[in-house]
């Protein structure tokens, strides 16, 4: 006796159901975004500095010699060594008061200004500071000076202060100042002889 095999047909209504699911599924894949895929080379971010450079300002004066101040950070993981500093307006150095033979001096700070590895370090009147050596144009409260700093391994960042009357430290940045104990314009108090 023959095998009799019955073939069971689909109804219409499931044919129709499964051919609008296939092309709604077809039709949303085209509009939908492409899933990222990685990139062989992902462009740099623009770079960063070496240090951040918070709340920078620079004493107002019209002549001589004036500083900048601000506070330097470091989020890296080695310490960052500055020994350099310029500007348009005049030539630089990288100054510290310290105490000499019972009186505080100003002098170049030996090695450069370190800043520590995930820390910071103030620049301000009375202790380290940015020192302007000798202005070619007076320095006006509100003017912008761009400062460049220069670091041990050669690479160099700028930035901009802002400049602001000053009188709270009573520090005298006038001319004499890391020249012989006789030069003219040294202010009584202060010792412009080096400390070194």
């Amino acid at each position: 006796m023959p095998s009799t095999v019955s073939v069971r047909r689909p109804r219409p209504a499931v044919l129709l159901a499964t051919a609008l699911l296939a092309a709604a599924t077809a039709g949303c894949a085209g509009d939908a975004p492409a899933a990222p895929s990685p990139s062989v080379s992902a462009s740099p971010s623009p770079a960063a500095g070496v240090l951040g450079v918070r709340d920078p300002w620079v004493k107002a004066a019209d002549t001589g010699m004036t500083a900048a101040f601000g506070t330097l950070v470091n989020d890296g993981v080695t310490d960052v060594t500055i020994t350099a500093a310029a500007t348009d307006v005049s030539p630089m150095e990288l100054h510290e008061m310290t105490m000499k033979d019972g009186r505080m001096v100003m002098r170049a700070k030996p090695g450069g200004i370190v800043v520590r590895a995930k820390s910071s370090h103030v620049l301000e009147p009375g202790g380290d500071h940015l020192m302007l050596m000798d202005l070619t144009r007076p320095v006006r409260a509100g003017d912008e000076l761009t400062f460049t700093l220069t670091f041990a391994d050669g690479r160099t960042q700028t930035f901009t202060a802002v400049a602001k009357p000053f009188t709270g430290a009573q520090e005298s940045y006038d001319p004499g100042h890391g020249a012989p104990m006789s030069a003219p314009g040294a202010t009584p108090g202060t010792s412009t002889s080096p400390a070194s």
